[in-house]
């Protein structure tokens, strides 16, 4: 069995990740850590887990005194919060998955410049895999640890990464414009993300200046081969959890549809959470599950790509990723406990 502990249990992404460890056949979860509920039991919390995860939830400082306990460390936390956690996990020899954005981007100016945070473990950014399985599972499995890929970055890196390592689209073109359920702002207490602000209501944010933006930006021009810059809007849509990418990109050279759908069935036919489908997408096909659906349009009138994806932003856009990386880590199969 895995020996599991998680720092961080009580955010919607920890709730979801207790939630699939629980039913994962080869993982024992040993402690649930939340300074916010310290000393409650995590049902208190969530009262669905009533006589099914009645544990204790113990205050983030005690967390390191269980680390010779565990094999796989989970900190599922806001940013600039996981650095002193992953650094006395790695010194442990423990395997870390940080849910959170602190060892995503290699650079560490880019990093502080977009997040305003003062990166303290830079010496380990190096040793940071970035866990995205469809493009770096080889370099997930030999690794420490894991940097979880962003609920926005994975649908948008996951729709337009074929399209870019075969050359299907002019990659300075490229536009990508999301949308996403409230529970992808996360717990926290904000009059923004309340019922009757958010209700009856589509607003973008983050316009030009969104954080997961030199994420997406990284990971494609790793794929294609030089730097890239993409225009990524986001919106928050009033529904739970869910999201919906559309990504443009002008077409270099004419290709038609089914020379598109050939193309992304290649790159993706080792994938097991990739359902490339000729229907539209729906955040309501993938809800709940860690599945990716991604629909192919060429628009022959202008001459563009049109690429739709659609995750649950709480699994395979945090937790089921999460586990996804675990599994490759401990050379489990890739879809253990996830279906």
């Amino acid at each position: 069995m895995i020996k599991v502990g998680i720092i961080g249990s009580t955010g919607y992404a920890g709730k979801e990740l207790v939630k699939i460890l629980l039913n994962h056949p080869e993982a024992n979860i040993v402690f649930l850590s939340s300074n916010s509920f310290d000393k409650k039991k995590f049902s208190n919390v969530y009262p669905e887990f009533e006589g099914i995860m009645d544990d204790i939830l113990i205050h983030s400082e005690k967390a390191a005194d269980k680390f010779s306990d565990i094999d796989v460390l989970f900190t599922a936390l806001p940013h600039g919060l996981s650095f002193n956690f992953v650094s006395q996990a790695y010194e442990s020899g423990i395997k870390v998955i940080d849910l959170g954005a602190d060892f995503r981007l290699k650079d560490k100016e880019i990093f502080e410049h977009w997040y305003k945070t003062k990166h303290i473990c830079e010496s380990l950014l190096d040793k940071a895999v970035y866990g995205l399985p469809e493009l770096w599972k080889d370099k997930i499995h030999a690794a420490q640890i894991i940097a979880n890929p962003g609920c926005y970055t994975t649908a948008g890196i996951l729709a337009l990464a074929p399209a870019l390592k075969y050359g299907l689209v002019d990659p300075y073109s490229i536009v990508i414009d999301a949308k996403s359920g409230i529970t992808g702002a996360g717990r926290k207490a904000n009059p923004s993300l309340m019922f009757a602000e958010c209700n009856e209501s589509l607003k973008a944010y983050g316009i030009a200046s969104h954080r997961h933006t030199p994420e997406i930006e990284q990971e494609l021009s790793q794929v294609y081969g030089d730097r890239i810059y993409v225009t990524f809007t986001p919106h928050l849509i009033p529904m739970q959890r869910g999201i919906l990418a559309t990504c443009y990109g002008n077409l270099p050279t004419f290709c038609t549809q089914d020379e598109v759908y050939s193309l992304y069935r290649e790159f993706y036919k080792n994938a097991p959470f990739i359902r490339i489908r000729g229907e539209f997408v729906e955040t309501r096909f993938v809800k709940g599950t860690n599945f990716c659906d991604i629909n192919l349009r060429i628009d022959i009138r202008t001459k563009r790509l049109i690429v739709t994806s659609s995750i649950d932003n709480l699994v395979k856009g945090a937790a089921g990723q999460a586990v996804q990386n675990m599994n490759i880590l401990f050379g489990l199969n890739e879809e253990e406990g996830l279906l």
